[in-house]
């Protein structure tokens, strides 16, 4: 039998040489992939909370993966409803939460590291969300160093992604490289087995459930598509040019200054030289010169373009359009905006992203900030971390910790401080989340 490690290595090879799969199915049947999903999720905070069933990973045993691996044998495998709560969302609104049995939750695990294996190797390195060594910080590193010069801000937000996807179009796509029937129907049941709320059974017609444990690698296997498109058709259309022209009108002041300077003449050289800092040195308006960049986490995507603004547009329209009529998923309109990005900040994984212009700063001789991009707290954001310790504008004390110990409010209040600035650590400005440190502090105080 072998081992884990290898089963995956085997998988991820065959993705990264793009070769089909033809027995993935089988690999269901060996049990030392579900003691390794086993040690990634029995320590969740979701292990000990039930779906339908009473049943948790408490009471797991070799036995319950021996029954488990007998049932997939026989193809008896039946996922069960998941049960549906409802989680508040920061509009105010609620979103769905599926909540699957234990033993649902170890299959979901297995087909997890299965896919994983299969596909990482051939996803977009501009997709950062659920991928192993990637994350929210370095989709923003990506923007931060790479996006130099953006124009305009195409802000992608898909309306009910998790919720919308389609089940024949997921199948279609997971169908092209896994030529495994079995498998296929696996996935196609646990996408189908519906959901629970107050006793009563519902179809799930679309999506993934939020709180499968495979949803993830399945919407990114899904919106992968999105990724190819826009790299393969998008970026290529909308990429041209080597660099920008030289500005006519900062050319002449240039020669103009290389006279004065020769004839001596300081004093004209000197406004010449100020006339020449308020204008870009390259032409913003070149014809010949377009950038379009792209970054993705989850259902969130930005896209940063150098060019006019209808050309911005086009390549809105072309995104909305190759969502709807490819993967049946549309831009949510609230959300989907394009941002001027000198003037106004776009919103990004909750940052706010802009491109600095400042044709008095220099660094050496140079206007090195201009076109740079900066990254900032938003100022809602540390109105809103502040309100749970303010009562009527003013710090209060938490009445829900007043009975712990000094050592246990101190230790809650700064792991929370902590996470928050960890998270905003690459804005330019994260000193603003002086005023959160002291709210904090002062409602701690309070309460002793």
């Amino acid at each position: 039998m072998q081992s884990a490690a290898t089963v995956l290595g085997v998988l991820r090879e065959r993705g990264r040489r793009g070769l089909p799969c033809d027995e993935l199915y089988r690999q269901l049947f060996n049990p030392q992939l579900y003691l390794l999903a086993y040690g990634r999720i029995y320590a969740n905070h979701g292990a000990m909370t039930p779906g339908v069933t009473p049943e948790t990973v408490d009471g797991m045993s070799q036995r319950k993966i021996d029954r488990i691996i007998e049932a997939m044998r026989h193809e008896r495998h039946r996922f069960r409803p998941v049960r549906r709560v409802h989680i508040p969302n920061k509009n105010g609104t609620t979103r769905p939460l599926g909540l699957p049995t234990w033993s649902d939750k170890l299959v979901g695990e297995v087909v997890r590291l299965l896919l994983e294996a299969y596909y990482e190797p051939t996803f977009s390195d501009r997709s950062h969300g659920f991928r192993p060594r990637r994350g929210c910080h370095t989709a923003l590193r990506e923007v931060a160093h790479t996006w130099t010069g953006t124009s305009w801000f195409i802000e992608g937000d898909i309306a009910d992604c998790f919720g919308s996807l389609d089940h024949q179009v997921l199948l279609s796509i997971l169908g092209e490289k896994i030529h495994d029937q079995r498998f296929l129907r696996l996935v196609r049941n646990m996408l189908n087995a519906g959901y629970l709320e107050d006793w009563k059974w519902g179809a799930t017609l679309s999506g993934a459930p939020q709180g499968g444990v495979a949803s993830p690698i399945l919407s990114n296997i899904y919106l992968h598509r999105l990724d190819e498109f826009v790299e393969t058709v998008l970026i290529p259309e909308y990429t041209r040019g080597e660099r920008r022209v030289r500005n006519p009108a900062y050319l002449e002041l240039q020669n103009l200054l290389a006279k004065a300077r020769r004839r001596g003449d300081r004093a004209q050289a000197r406004v010449l030289r100020q006339r020449m800092v308020s204008l870009p040195s390259s032409d913003p308006d070149d014809p010949s010169y377009r950038r379009l960049r792209y970054a993705r986490y989850a259902d969130d995507h930005l896209l940063g373009f150098t060019g006019p603004k209808a050309e911005a547009e086009q390549i809105k329209r072309r995104l909305g359009d190759f969502l709807r009529d490819e993967l049946k998923l549309e831009l949510s309109r609230e959300k989907t905006l394009i941002t001027h990005a000198r003037t106004r900040a776009a919103r990004f994984l909750g940052y706010e992203i802009t491109t600095q212009h400042n044709d008095t700063k220099k660094t050496g001789r140079y206007r090195r900030v201009n076109g740079q991009i900066a990254l900032r707290v938003p100022r809602d954001v540390i109105k809103a971390k502040c309100e749970p310790y303010l009562a009527r504008g003013k710090p209060a004390k938490r009445t829900a910790l007043t009975n712990g110990s000094d050592h246990a409010i101190v230790a809650t209040f700064g792991a929370v401080y902590r996470g928050i600035v960890q998270y905003y650590l690459l804005a330019g400005d994260v000193f603003r989340l002086h005023k959160l440190r002291w709210v904090m502090e002062t409602s701690m105080l309070s309460g002793r």
